[in-house]
């Protein structure tokens, strides 16, 4: 590892906790019908993990 890398690996880091971007996913809406759910549902009850989009 260069001495190069390591400082471009410093500057990474304190570049994303420096700046304040906007969050990509929206509103943090869960996409989830799981967090809709206000009991754990049985284990494997769903044959696939259902995801609610919105269009």
């Amino acid at each position: 590892i260069s001495l190069i890398s390591i400082l471009y690996l410093i500057f990474i880091i304190w570049e994303a906790f420096s700046v304040k971007r906007m969050n990509l996913s929206g509103m943090n809406l869960p996409s989830s019908i799981e967090w809709l759910q206000f009991f754990p549902p049985a284990d494997h009850s769903f044959l696939e993990l259902p995801i609610i989009t919105n269009f």
